[in-house]
Parts: C-alpha cells; structure tokens; sequence
C-alpha cells in the first residue's frame, strides 16, 4: 500500500518504520521543520517498565513489550541508552500501601525483577535518599530520544520511505475507493492513512470527511514543567515519589551525562504554551524535600516544559491509549491514535507494529 503517516513524532516514526519494513511505500508528513519537535522531545526520556498500568490495557501490553523492544533496538543500532534502574519510595507509613499496590501491579503486567524493600536497603542503595520503604524496578531506563527518532528516520529511508516536512495535512476524504489528502492546495491520492498526529490528532481527525464526532476523544492538555539541578548527581537511580493525580509526582530523572533534573508537575491548561513559571520551583522544592532532605536551597532552575495529551481531566479515571481503526469508525484503511501520552516513548516500537497490523487485516 501507498500509505500516508501524520506526525513525525516518536510514535508516527515507529509506525512508519514498521510499515516500511513489511514492504509498503510510506510517506510521513510533518508539520513542522523538523521530527520530534512536539512532545517527543519534552519529555523525561525514561525508558518506563510497565508497573503502573492496569492489566491488560493497552498502556500496560504496549508498555512492557515496546521496552523489550526498546532496548534490543537500541544495542542493535547504537543508540544511546542505559538500564539505571529506578527506585518508587514511600516517605511515610501512608505510603507503603501506595507503594506495595504497584509492586503488585507490576507484579500482574509481567515486570521483570521487581523487588519491595526496606528503607534501609533503599539508603543503602542511595544514601541521600530519604524513604520508609521503596519497590526497586531494575527494568527501568532512559534513552536519548532523539538518537532513537533520527534511527527511526534512516530505517524508514532505508525502506523506501520519505520525510515531508512543513506539510500540514488541511483534509482527508475517501474518494473512488483510496485516500485524497489535501496539502498546501493540493490533493494527493493514497491507499491508507495513520493519524499519529499526538496533541493534533483530534484536529486532523474532525479534518476527516466521515469521521463519526462521537469517535473522537476529548482532549484534555495537562502541562508538566521541569528543572534542572546544580550540584553534582546526588543519585545513581532514578527516584519517583508515590503517583499523584494526572501523573508519576515529581520524580528525579537522570540524562545520559548524569545530569540531574526534577518533573513533570501537573498543570491543567487550555491552550498549548510551553513558558516554565520559575514560581513553581516553590512546590518543587517542598515536594522533592519529602525523599531528599539535602536539597540545597537554590539549586533548582527552569528547565523546559511538555504536554501530555490526556484524554481523561483532573479527578477522572486515568484513560487508556486508544487505536481506532474502521472497526471504531467506519473508515476503510484508516488507523487514528488518540491519547497517546506516557508511556507513549517506551511504548512506540510496540504501537507501531499493532498498527501495521490493524491496516493490514
């Protein structure tokens, strides 16, 4: 098949990469002037080991093979990545139940190697850390993103595939039994069409000659800043606190140099704007204090921002990924991907082969 993918992001690259591979000719249109300048690049770039999703979900199935995957990839092409592990610790006794929860749903996802622990084993582990009792997830990584986007990119060119950038999609509408896309007043013909198009999936998708509205989500922007911290690393793990609502809480994250940084928080907003507020420090410092006391005052400073594209708000059910092929809306040859947040990164090598699959039945 001729087939168009929207979105040059992590998860429209892996998509494209997959359908490549199975030998159909491909073509990913950007809007943008470059890959992965939306939320793949704003993002903490941990390699996530499945612990936190409901069985059986997609976050959970998606999550735990496209880690697999992740990793195998990532040796086999030379991609920088490293498997630091992480530690999820409770600093109160409240906590512990919290704590032993995702063990226990880690445990149903298929995790590997997961292992509850003592607050003393945990200090001993890191010995800035400050904590009752922590769930040690071995399994967990970071990964630069970017080096794994521009991979993606050479295997789909290797394949035949081609990047277009700067090319909005305006329209798309079946037409004589294939595709007609309208870009920069132009119509171009294709057999299939994958909507990867992250926070502008649901504007392509109302963009959609015969898209039922009822089949396309709510989108709902949830907003996390981070900040970068002075000081030579105080860890060799990646430290997450118990979850909070709309997210992990504000986790310590280690990049490829070692260099620490602090995020996401949760900000509701209505309208895409990435400025980092330097006032919500404040809260930073407060909550990062709960599992490291020795925080130096100072040493936080505005880093940079990302969007999640949630498709459930604050105090709602966190939502799954969603996949929606003909059988959701009607569409012959047409897969949209709507909500695809954390753990959208460790997931997209995963993703990206169930919707070859899904246009290839």
């Amino acid at each position: 098949m001729d087939i168009l993918v929207i979105g040059a992001g992590i998860v429209g690259l892996a998509t494209a990469r997959s359908l490549a591979r199975r030998g159909h000719s491909v073509v990913v249109a950007e809007r943008t002037t470059g890959i992965g300048s939306g939320i793949s690049s704003r993002n903490s770039e941990v390699v996530h080991a499945g612990l936190y999703y409901p069985a059986g979900s997609l976050k959970a199935r998606h999550c735990v093979a496209g880690r697999r995957m992740l990793y195998a990839y990532c040796a086999e092409r030379g991609v920088p990545a490293r498997k630091l592990g992480k530690l999820i610790v409770a600093t109160s006794e409240a906590e512990i139940a919290k704590v032993e929860a995702i063990a226990a749903q880690g445990a149903a996802n298929d995790v590997e190697n997961l292992a509850l622990i003592s607050g003393a084993q945990a200090r001993a582990m890191e010995p800035a850390l400050a904590c009752t009792a922590a769930l040690l997830s071995p399994e967990t990584g970071i990964v630069d993103s970017h080096a794994l986007m521009l991979a993606l990119q050479g295997e789909i060119e290797d394949h035949g595939g081609a990047l277009a950038l700067l090319t909005p999609i305006e329209r798309l509408a079946v037409r004589a039994g294939a595709w007609e896309v309208h870009v920069a007043g132009e119509r171009l013909a294709f057999d299939a069409v994958v909507n990867a198009a992250s926070l502008g999936a649901q504007t392509i998708a109302a963009a959609t000659e015969g898209f039922p509205e009822a089949a396309i989500p709510r989108l709902r922007l949830a907003k996390g800043s981070y900040f970068a911290c002075t000081g030579r690393p105080a860890f060799s793990r990646l430290i997450y606190p118990a979850p909070v609502d709309g997210g992990l809480g504000v986790h310590l994250t280690l990049d490829l140099g070692g260099r620490m940084r602090f995020g996401p928080d949760v900000e509701w907003i209505e309208h895409e704007e990435y400025d980092v507020d330097p006032r919500r420090a404040d809260a930073f410092y407060a909550a990062i204090r709960r599992y490291w006391p020795g925080l130096p005052d100072g040493a936080l400073t505005a880093d940079y921002s990302g969007i999640r594209p949630k498709l459930s708000g604050p105090g709602e059910p966190a939502a799954d990924f969603v996949i929606a092929g003909e059988a959701e809306h009607g569409l012959p040859r047409h897969v949209a991907l709507f909500g695809i947040e954390s753990p959208g990164l460790t997931s997209a090598l995963s993703l990206g082969e169930a919707v070859a699959e899904v246009l290839e039945r």
